[in-house]
């Protein structure tokens, strides 16, 4: 994987949220693809597990920004840290999320295993 093609998986992925398009996001992995939201629950298996899990995630989110710095690319592995806002309904709160996200890309661009470490503040 190169730096370019990685940083065109991160825009998508950041695009996907912001549109709130579980579709667009779940094309970004494979078929069979696992995705840890963190790293002690197990793995969503397969893309309709991922598309469902951002169809709940985006449900109750407005206003969603996304942002990403490419900390390392070596081999099919990429690391990079993100920043993501957002306005909570119900709730009316506001959300900041920082975090890290590791994938691990198949030759034809798509996230075959996805790790993510991040931590939230909301304010009211």
């Amino acid at each position: 994987m190169t730096k370019a093609r990685f940083s065109r998986w991160c825009r998508a992925y950041g695009r996907a949220w912001e549109a709130r398009d579980p579709d667009a996001a779940a094309a970004l992995f494979t078929p069979d693809a696992r995705y840890y939201e963190t790293p002690l629950m197990p793995p969503m298996q397969g893309r309709d597990a991922i598309r469902a899990y951002w169809a709940e995630a985006v449900r109750g989110q407005r206003d969603i920004t996304f942002s990403y710095r490419i900390l390392s690319v070596s081999g099919a592995l990429g690391l990079a840290h993100w920043q993501a806002s957002f306005f909570r309904v119900p709730g009316h709160s506001q959300a900041q999320l920082d975090g890290i996200l590791a994938v691990e890309m198949n030759e034809a661009g798509q996230s075959q295993t996805f790790r993510e470490w991040w931590h939230h503040h909301e304010t009211p």
